[in-house]
């Protein structure tokens, strides 16, 4: 089975579109969210829980798996798939974000970038072929381009030249895959400047890949700003291929984005946040490390029909966090990556029913009324 995007159906009152991508491993209905499982685990979830949720494609991160256990070893189990027993969709992102993000960058150069593991301070180089043969070995259905994410904020100079090496290391990544059985994205960099979004943007649509994303958003930038970049970058890329916001965001993110044209979001947010007790509902975000849940027997949001709702109160979730058990974090993941898959579910319902606008107004006024 090759690779395919299929446009849908466009909604009237907005640029929220409905697609389907056809991979090896299955179809992933869009706009959706992916579940981010950095060392080939979604933190505290089986995929047998995920799967539960109805989540559609998982993201891998291939600097982390690099470093442990290696591409190779992964490989020798059947690439992610079978390694971790999950038998859908699996993007791997370039490993490139984590490099600079880590602060543990020692060089880039035109080559590649020499850096130190953040597990033990050994050193390594990477380059975009390399890049790509991690990802090949890893076998993920969709593989990333190696890109450099500039810091926010930067000189127009660097921004520019980060983005030109980024268009260089991106030809590099194409000419070095050798699969047919997996996609190949671009990433769209070039900072806060239109101009330079739209330049990136063309010379990757004339090398030709399977998909765009776009990359070095939610680095630092306000909110409205952020919303302007992908908007306008949305709005020139491929109509007939997927759209890819990088590393975004929050359910407001996901509803204003998809209403900008975006396809495929992923983010740490609702498993980190989960961790440190911080639950997303229909109204708001609720902190149940909080006092006042010590003797709510509510659940976390009356309209979710997740596993974590449907049996545990507000109450027990507050003194699992309290008591530091394992189950806290996993009631807590469970919840609000059902949170966020179901708004997605909602989000496609919505452009099926030609009803963008009417969904992300109701979205905006349930979070006006202070129910958690």
């Amino acid at each position: 089975m090759t690779f395919r995007f299929d446009l849908l159906k466009k909604d009237s009152g907005s640029s929220a579109r409905l697609g389907v991508i056809t991979t090896p491993h299955g179809e992933i209905q869009t706009p959706v969210f992916m579940p981010v499982g950095t060392q080939a685990t979604v933190k505290t979830m089986t995929p047998a829980d995920l799967k539960d949720i109805g989540a559609q494609i998982i993201l891998s991160n291939a600097y982390h798996l690099y470093l442990r256990p290696g591409h190779g070893l992964v490989k020798k189990f059947g690439g992610l798939h079978g390694f971790m027993g999950w038998d859908r969709p699996v993007l791997t992102d370039s490993g490139g974000f984590q490099v600079f993000s880590h602060g543990l960058l020692n060089k880039i150069t035109e080559e590649g970038v020499k850096f130190q593991s953040h597990l033990d301070g050994s050193r390594h180089f990477i380059t975009p072929e390399i890049s790509v043969e991690i990802q090949e070995a890893l076998g993920a259905d969709i593989i990333m381009c190696f890109d450099e994410c500039a810091p926010y904020p930067s000189t127009y100079d660097y921004y520019k030249g980060s983005m030109e090496m980024t268009l260089r290391w991106a030809l590099r990544c194409k000419k070095a895959r050798t699969r047919e059985d997996q996609a190949l994205f671009g990433i769209i960099q070039g900072g806060m400047h239109k101009e330079l979004r739209l330049r990136c943007l063309d010379e990757l649509v004339e090398m030709g890949f399977d998909g765009y994303a776009i990359g070095g958003l939610s680095v630092g930038e306000t909110k409205e700003l952020m919303y302007e970049v992908a908007g306008y970058t949305a709005e020139a890329m491929p109509v007939d291929m997927p759209r890819y916001l990088m590393g975004v965001g929050t359910p407001e993110d996901l509803v204003e984005c998809v209403w900008r044209g975006i396809d495929m979001f992923d983010c740490v947010m609702p498993t980190r946040n989960a961790r440190t007790g911080t639950l997303f509902t229909s109204f708001g975000k609720l902190n149940i490390r909080n006092l006042k849940y010590a003797e709510d027997d509510l659940p976390v949001d009356p309209e979710c029909s997740c596993y974590t709702c449907r049996n545990f109160t507000r109450g027990y979730l507050r003194h699992l966090y309290r008591a530091g058990e394992i189950l806290s974090m996993r009631l807590n993941t469970h919840h609000n990556l059902h949170y966020f898959i179901n708004l997605m579910d909602g989000m496609r319902q919505a452009i099926k029913d030609d009803d963008f606008a009417g969904f992300r107004k109701r979205f905006y006024e349930k979070r006006e009324v202070t129910q958690c």
